[in-house]
């Protein structure tokens, strides 16, 4: 990990812990000699003002998160394709990606600052909407596109196809298309695998189908996935990671394949896999 000298920090909205740890890591940072940006969130902690989260960033060495995994998919979105290493500190519930605990923050910074640190690369998917031969919408996620009914009326129908090879019609709530790093967020509430972060492929998991014999199915990561919706205009909705998106006409196609880019996440030598699975997902000790 190079020197740091500038840290970003982004913070989850309504966290009452982050009144208290916000101003201390900023003033202890400033003793550590590194420049902080601060989102506007984690400003308001801090009685001074901020930044959008898409300007945060800029210029900087590391990005501190503080919450959740949705405020890390958050600060995901706002790094784009700069190559800045994340630091998630789970201020949240569940937190597979923010698996750093507030105990934890200091001494980790502190190993991290050091360079005792491994950097994980989490593969992102590259997403379109494409309309006609028009790209009506683009989107890098981490964890997951999804395709479901925008609406609590009935089922949705998508033709799903990888390298141009017919796969499924199904008729279900809805498919998701996920990354391995996405695989224990909705995928795995929908009843798909777990996939370990560094194994190449993509994962499409139907949402509730209406034939049981429809089951998750694993790709390979140099795969093209299209998903053609056949229900009427604005029946269907994308959510891109949990948190944005739009919706889809008829006919529209959502393609994706893996990205060029990757996320860069800090995570201490003692953390593994398997060793935050077994923490939340309370898997038996030995």
């Amino acid at each position: 990990m190079p020197v740091i000298r500038t840290v970003g920090i982004v913070s989850k909205p309504g966290v009452p812990a982050a009144v208290d740890i916000v101003p201390k890591l900023v003033a202890w940072l400033h003793d550590q000699g590194i420049a902080v940006r601060l989102d506007e969130q984690t400003a308001f902690y801090t009685g001074v003002a901020g930044l959008p989260r898409d300007d945060v960033p800029e210029g900087c060495d590391m990005l501190v998160v503080l919450g959740g995994d949705g405020t890390l998919l958050s600060a995901a979105r706002a790094i784009g394709k700069r190559e800045i290493p994340l630091f998630a500190v789970n201020l949240g519930s569940l937190g597979f990606l923010t698996a750093i605990t507030v105990d934890e923050l200091y001494p980790e910074l502190q190993r991290a600052f050091s360079g005792e640190h491994r950097i994980a690369k989490r593969k992102l998917l590259h997403v379109e909407v494409v309309r006609g031969s028009e790209v009506v919408a683009a989107y890098e996620c981490l964890n997951d596109a999804v395709l479901s009914k925008a609406s609590i009326a009935r089922m949705i129908d998508l033709d799903a196809y990888v390298d141009d090879q017919f796969v499924c019609a199904y008729k279900a709530d809805g498919l998701i298309v996920s990354t391995p790093t996405g695989s224990t967020a909705y995928s795995l509430s929908a009843g798909g695998p777990i996939i370990f972060p560094s194994v190449p492929a993509i994962c499409l998991t139907p949402i509730c189908p209406h034939m049981l014999t429809n089951r998750p199915v694993i790709v390979p990561e140099t795969s093209l996935i299209r998903v053609v919706s056949r229900g009427p205009d604005d029946s269907v909705y994308l959510t891109i990671d949990g948190q944005v998106g739009n919706p889809i006409k008829e006919g529209d196609a959502l393609v994706c394949h893996s990205s060029r880019d990757s996320l860069l996440l800090v995570r201490p030598p003692r953390m593994r896999f398997f060793d935050v699975l077994r923490a939340k997902l309370k898997w038996g000790e030995r």
